[in-house]
């Protein structure tokens, strides 16, 4: 650990036990030579960050349907997104968003009540956006079955997302899907497909505590993925975890730290949903200490924190499940 790095995290570190400071160390370290010294943050969606927007917006393919209702979203995720529900209304859309400067989409939406979207209907839609724009797609799957995945795969999509929990009854309680199987058939076969596998854990997913995403961690881990996005739970009005607290920013600092060791040459992402407020600032600040390469919707002290860390930020108007590339940049 660099001089200065001790120094500027002097604040942070006066709260860390030994075993802390010794995980968070050999985090860093572990980030730094396998990943450099440059911090990426990015910029998704349509979200507006002083003078400039994100360009990579989310369309839901189900409108604001969704049969799937996990606890911790009931489908309020789905409530700032574009809303499609036809293949044409999807081509326009995407040509709208093209000719608007859009470098790409994610294609999500609602699942069924076995955790499927209804992509079938979209391929030849996927295709034309493909053939007569140049956006690039990255889709939120669900849990699809290999077909699907070799089918989206040729229509053009680059990327699949999906989320990964850790136990049976993280599954069926909150997921409402049925056991684990579900989720190791769709890591199976996003894997042999060929999509870029981008899977995402919820940390706190069980009710604001951190219980099964250390073994999301073992399971990810065994798929090789592409890149992994750590997000928060994010409590929202209407849902049954509305009233429970996210963990802490030392917690997920911790989860970011163990999977940056399991999965040292991974790229690692901070997502966008989590905490706005105080400790959020202070989760992006553990979060860059223990190893992050990608930071979503970032704040001001982050950036700051990364300088004084001798980090190299750089911008991007994507999701972070995209490799960082100039053209995608937005001046810092």
């Amino acid at each position: 650990m660099s001089s200065k790095r001790t120094k500027s995290g002097t604040n942070l570190n006066a709260s860390l036990s030994n075993e802390d400071t010794e995980l968070f160390e050999a985090a860093w370290e572990t980030a730094r030579a396998n990943h450099g010294q440059t911090l990426s943050f990015y910029l998704p969606g349509m979200i507006k960050y002083g003078q400039e927007r994100g360009r990579y917006p989310a369309i839901s393919i189900t409108g604001n349907r969704c049969e799937l209702l996990c606890e911790h979203c009931k489908g309020k995720l789905l409530n700032p997104m574009i809303k499609i529900t036809t293949s044409e209304e999807l081509v326009n859309t995407c040509k709208r968003l093209a000719k608007g400067n859009a470098h790409g989409i994610l294609l999500t939406g609602g699942a069924d009540r076995k955790g499927k979207l209804p992509w079938e209907k979209y391929l030849n839609a996927i295709e034309k956006i493909t053939q007569q724009t140049t956006l690039y797609i990255s889709a939120h799957t669900g849990f699809p079955d290999y077909e699907s995945c070799l089918l989206l795969k040729e229509a053009g999509v680059k990327q699949a997302l999906i989320d990964v929990m850790g136990d049976e009854k993280a599954a069926t309680q909150v997921y409402h899907l049925n056991g684990l199987k579900p989720l190791f058939h769709a890591l199976d076969a996003i894997k042999k497909s060929g999509l870029e596998l981008i899977p995402h854990i919820v940390a706190g997913l069980w009710y604001g505590n951190i219980k099964t995403e250390y073994r999301a961690l073992e399971i990810i881990h065994h798929y090789q993925p592409t890149a992994l996005v750590i997000v928060v739970l994010t409590p929202l009005k209407g849902t049954p975890m509305f009233s429970v607290s996210p963990p802490s920013s030392l917690e997920v600092g911790r989860l970011i730290a163990r999977a940056r060791l399991l999965m040292p040459k991974t790229p690692i992402s901070l997502g966008c949903e989590r905490p706005r407020n105080r400790e959020g600032e202070l989760m992006e600040k553990f979060a860059i200490r223990a190893g992050v390469n990608r930071m979503a919707i970032w704040s001001e002290g982050a950036v700051r924190e990364a300088k004084k860390l001798d980090l190299i930020p750089r911008f991007q108007a994507t999701c972070c499940s995209l490799n960082y590339h100039p053209k995608f940049s937005v001046p810092d």
